[in-house]
């Protein structure tokens, strides 16, 4: 396994446990609004928490999505025409979709450090935690992006998502 598959893996395995984190604070939280609201009793923090953990939960599963292809994308006229043009244009999608999420990050990023003078009115935490789920998306999807044309440029991958790899 080469340096980039090691990688892709570990980035992999860290955003995997990203959205399990998110998912299991989004369940536990909506539970707790449930039962609040049946006991007459819903704590107030439950609707930002619930929210916050959707932010994380998109920002990590992001790249994960990409990678797999579970992103909106439309290739049925892509996929059917002559090769090598699906290899192409599968290279020039990714290599667009890194370019505007790296040019987007910097923005994100300044969006985040706003947050650092606001705070959440439920539970008080710095926005600039929540705001920084932005960034973290753009991060991802730049990141898989860019390793997916690194792998084609090198011959490594044919730019399929991971599902239609497996359906082939």
């Amino acid at each position: 396994m080469n340096a980039l598959e090691r990688l892709t893996n570990l980035v992999s395995a860290l955003c995997k446990v990203g959205v399990g984190l998110s998912f299991a604070l989004l369940i536990v939280v909506v539970l707790v609004q449930v039962i609040g609201r049946t006991t007459g009793a819903s704590p107030v923090w439950t609707e930002e928490m619930t929210r916050f953990a959707l932010l994380y939960l998109a920002a990590f599963g992001v790249g994960l999505s990409f990678r797999s292809g579970d992103l909106v994308n439309v290739d049925v006229i892509c996929e059917n025409l002559p090769e090598p043009l699906p290899w192409v244009l599968r290279l020039v999608s990714a290599i667009l979709t890194a370019a505007v999420a790296l040019i987007l990050i910097p923005h994100a990023w300044k969006f985040t450090s706003i947050g650092k003078m606001q705070t959440s009115p439920a539970m008080g935490i710095r926005m600039d935690l929540i705001h920084f789920t932005v960034t973290l998306l753009l991060a991802m999807l730049f990141l898989f992006a860019a390793l997916r044309v690194i792998n084609m440029l090198a011959g490594r991958s044919n730019g399929l998502p991971l599902k239609a790899r497996e359906e082939d």
